[in-house]
This record gives C-alpha cells, structure tokens and sequence, in this order.
C-alpha cells in the first residue's frame, strides 16, 4: 500500500501512556506514483481552468484510497464504514468541483477545505486498521482542536496555544481517554472557525505543534531517510547521519534547505524542551537524528562536532547597491530592505561593509529583476545626483552555509572553511556571520556548489589532508601499491588524518576514474566492467588534486 509520514508523540499521564500518532496524506509507490496533496492540488486547478480531466483525477484519488483499504482492512464492516464515508467525501467534493469549473476560479479558503482531504482519509483509514486490529484508538480531526492565524508574511501560520488547549480539552470531554490517538497532520482552523492548513509540508510542524499541547515526553518523525545528514548525500557521498542537534541547528539547516524538517518544527517542541526523533520507517535498525535542547545535546554527542552540517540554496542572484553617497546616511538600509519587502521580495542573506560604501543582499534567481527593478526606483534621485553609483544583479550563485552551535567562541573555524574553499579554487562573492556565531554564510558561483560542498565537509568531517591519488599501471606493481592503499586507508585517517582516494586507475590503453573516489575493495571488478578507453583531455576532480593521466607509463 502506498505510505504516509507519521509522527508518534508519547504522552505520559499520571495513570498510563499514551500514544498520539499524526498522519499526512497518502504518498506515492510504485503502483501509484502521485502523492495524494498533489492529486487533489491539480483537480483544483484543472477545475479552476474550467479542465474538465479534473474528474479522471478524482477517480484515480477514489481509486487509490479504495485498493489501500482494501489491502488494510479486507472485506467486512470496517472496509464498509470506511469507503460510505469516502464516497460521501468523494461526491462533495465532484460538486464543490463542478461548481469551481463553473465559476473559473478557486479561493483561498476552497483550496484548504479541499487539500486536507488527503490527511483526514489517511487518519480515518490508519485508526480503522487499528481498531480492526484490537487497538483502544480515536480518530482526531485536528480542525476540531488546532487554532492557527497566518504570519503577516502568509507563509506560515502562528499557534493560539490557549484556545486550543481550550478545544484539546472539550476534544477529550466529549470522546474520552484512549491509549492511542490517529490525528491528522496539516489542517487546522482560523479563528473565524474556516479550515486552513499549516502550509506545504507542514504535517511534522502538526505533529510538534501537538506535542506541545500534549506535553508530550517525546516526539518521533517517522519518514523516508535515516535522519539529518551532515550535508545532502546525493551531492556529497561521505555525508554521515547526524547522531543529535540541537533545535537551533535544526532549525538553521531547515532554513537552508534540509528538507526533512518543516523550517518551523521545532519551536512548539523547543518551547516544552521536547526531544524530537527523526527515524527511517524504512529502516528502522537505524538511530535516527535527535533534536534536543542545547545541554541535552552536549551530554549526548559530548560535544564531538564543530560545526554539524553543510547546506546549500542553490539558483540565486546577488543584488549590490553601492556610492559614496551612502557613507554615513542614517536609513539606507531600512530604505533599501523595506522596498524589497515591499515588493514581496524574501532575502536569503545580507552582506555589509563597514565602510557602508555598498549593501549586497542575496535572493532567489527568480526575484532578482524584480529586486533590481523597485531598487531603481526607490533610489531614481540618489542614481541621478550620483550619491548612489547604481544597483548591480549578479546571476549564478550559490548560498553555501555552515551550521552548528559548536562554532560558538571557537577560534579558527571561519579560517578553516575559507580555507578549504580556497584550496578547492572557490571564490567568494559575499560572507556574513551573525553574532550568534550558528553559522557561517558565503556567496559563490553555482558552478562552484557541489565542488564547494566536497570540500568544506571533507575539511571538517573526513581529514585535514585529503590526498587525490592517481595510479598509472595497474598490474602486479600497482595493483599490490593499490591493496596497500586500502588496507592501510583507515589507519592513515584514524592515526595521521589523512585521507587518501584513489581517483583513477589507467594503463596505456582504458583508465577508470571517479570523482568521489574508487572503491578500492573491488577495483578489479571495477576496472573490468567499467573501464573507458583512456583520454587525455578527462580529469577527476576529488577532494585532493586534479588527476591527469598520460598514456604508456
């Protein structure tokens, strides 16, 4: 069957636990490779665009949430409950469709009673399997308990914690005490009592936000990945899974890109210092990540890393402002950030000289005409008296941060990163630490990012001398020199930090390489399967040096 994220939230009552479990819709798999919230989020569209195809996708949902029932549940009457409620929901919605089709357009408000379909058919399902199944469980639908207002940015929305303890405890009131609770993640109400959600992904923000009023002992994000990795492992293979951080790194990694957590997630739980989990439901040997408030993460990881993960926010442009004329001038800043905010501009990070000569601002490469275009007219008389020399777009960049509370009155660690980069041949564009000392921002080229993002994770997670090594000749000589290399790699890491990689391998005729490294515990089999006829004009790019190969060493 096709699977949701679940959050399990522990509970401890005076007389007994319990557990709350929270829900998202339904995902894809392979026989159904569309996510539910997507599906419903197209129907919407197509109806507004007068699409008529918007019914073929309300029978692939009816469809998919059909054949999951029946897998879960099998033929009775829980399968029968289930699917006359569904099929209630399903012909609301063909209407609400119809109707939408009609008038070409959709609202707000429509488009989050109708998207939360997704979570409350997935919660009903999951409580009907374990009540089939013996469980002492209710269904919870959290608009009857959650009361949120939206952030003045309307990306996110804000808790009304006592209303909703209020709701919590009529809730409870009028259903009674279960050992477990399915809940569904991502819908809510507004204080005027219409359905919202907590925004995209905001279903683990749910489950905290819960967490927060349950007081719970401890908050489990069950998802697809073994947790938070030091840096995205598709663009660093070396990436390991991060054993704790605390809710200020997590939140600062979110902010940068680590989608496993929603960027909000962890203040309901920071608040209560709940500990949050993130494990693989996939893989459930593994550990996972913990998220614990700052002594509790020291106790737990003895402080072992500096600084804790690498991230990146890639396709983004660069907007300079600069002139003499700014020297000195009370407000530029507010006036040139205000005109951003203005124009609905979000701004990902701020550079300023002390000098204040010019003020560089990083946003997303899809903003920056915009940007540039209010930047113009705000400051027409300041460009035209030449107090302000013009206002610059640089495009392909690349924000690189480093992360981690670690860094906090360390000495040296901004010099170890710029160096790693330099040695890796990366120019920096613009810098900025905040006083906090959480993490550390630069600027760079895109082409740069993945070569970037190597070299500061090896610098600070694998060695201090990484070494890229080629082998010309791989017969009995350099194929003993190559065994050498591997039996002894471990011990060079562990007892010189050194880490050597075998980038290439060639003879006078084939050469074998890769960018991150050969394996050298089956480089035979390697070099007979993958080999490529040798060329001059290829190099791998590793961590260490660049690797050339001449023919017929």
């Amino acid at each position: 069957c096709c699977c949701c994220c679940c959050c399990w939230l522990q509970v401890m009552n005076e007389s007994a636990e319990q557990t709350v479990t929270v829900v998202s819709a339904m995902g894809s798999c392979a026989e159904s490779p569309v996510k539910v919230t997507d599906l419903i989020l197209n129907m919407i569209d197509k109806a507004a665009r007068q699409d008529a195809a918007f019914l073929v996708d309300l029978a692939a949902l009816q469809e998919k949430h059909v054949e999951t029932a029946k897998q879960l549940l099998g033929q009775g009457p829980g399968l029968t409950s289930f699917v006359a409620r569904l099929m209630d929901d399903i012909a609301n919605l063909k209407a609400m469709l119809q109707a939408i089709c009609i008038a070409g357009m959709a609202t707000d408000a429509f488009v989050d009673f109708v998207v939360g379909h997704g979570e409350l058919w997935s919660a009903q399902l999951l409580a009907a399997t374990c009540k089939q199944m013996g469980a002492d469980v209710a269904f919870m639908d959290t608009r009857d308990v959650l009361v949120v207002s939206p952030t003045s940015d309307g990306t996110s929305v804000d808790l009304d914690e006592d209303a909703s303890n209020t709701r919590l405890d009529e809730w409870f009131s009028k259903h009674g005490n279960h050992k477990l609770v399915i809940a569904t993640g991502f819908i809510a109400k507004n204080h005027k009592g219409q359905a919202t959600t907590l925004k995209r992904n905001g279903s683990d923000f749910s489950a905290t936000i819960m967490g927060a009023l349950f007081r719970s002992g401890h908050i489990t994000i069950w998802t697809d990945v073994d947790g938070v990795y030091s840096a995205d492992p598709r663009k660093v293979p070396e990436a390991v899974c991060l054993p704790s951080l605390t809710y200020h790194e997590a939140w600062e990694l979110s902010y940068f890109g680590a989608n496993v957590l929603h960027p909000r997630t962890t203040l309901p739980a920071m608040k209560y210092s709940i500990p949050i989990a993130i494990r693989n439901f996939f893989n459930q040997a593994a550990p996972g990540t913990q998220v614990l408030d700052l002594e509790a993460e020291q106790k737990f990881s003895n402080g072992a890393a500096t600084i804790k993960g690498f991230a990146t926010i890639d396709n983004v442009c660069l907007i300079n402002i600069e002139g003499t004329g700014m020297v000195g001038v009370p407000g530029i800043a507010s006036a040139v950030f205000s005109t951003v905010r203005d124009a609905g501009v979000n701004v990902i990070m701020i550079s300023q000289a002390s000098s204040e000569h010019s003020i560089c601002f990083a946003v997303k490469a899809g903003e920056g005409d915009m940007a540039v275009a209010v930047l113009k007219k705000r400051f027409t008389d300041s460009i035209s008296a030449g107090r302000v020399s013009g206002v610059e777009r640089i495009d392909n960049c690349c924000v690189l941060a480093a992360v981690g509370q670690g860094m906090v009155r360390r000495k040296g660690v901004a010099a170890t990163m710029m160096g790693a980069l330099a040695k890796a041949n990366v120019n920096i564009k613009a810098l900025a630490q905040g006083s906090s000392e959480y993490n550390i921002t630069v600027l760079i080229d895109q082409k740069d990012s993945e070569r970037a993002l190597r070299a500061v994770h090896s610098r600070f997670y694998l060695s201090d001398v990484p070494i890229g090594v080629g082998i010309v000749g791989p017969g009995l000589i350099g194929g003993t020199l190559i065994e050498q290399l591997r039996e002894q790699a471990q011990q060079l890491r562990e007892e010189f930090n050194i880490d050597i990689r075998v980038l290439g391998i060639a003879d006078s005729k084939h050469m074998l390489t890769s960018e991150g490294g050969i394996d050298l515990s089956n480089w035979r089999e390697q070099w007979e399967t993958n080999k490529q006829p040798s060329n001059l004009q290829v190099g791998c790019l590793g961590q260490g040096p660049r690797v050339r190969f001449s023919v017929g060493v």
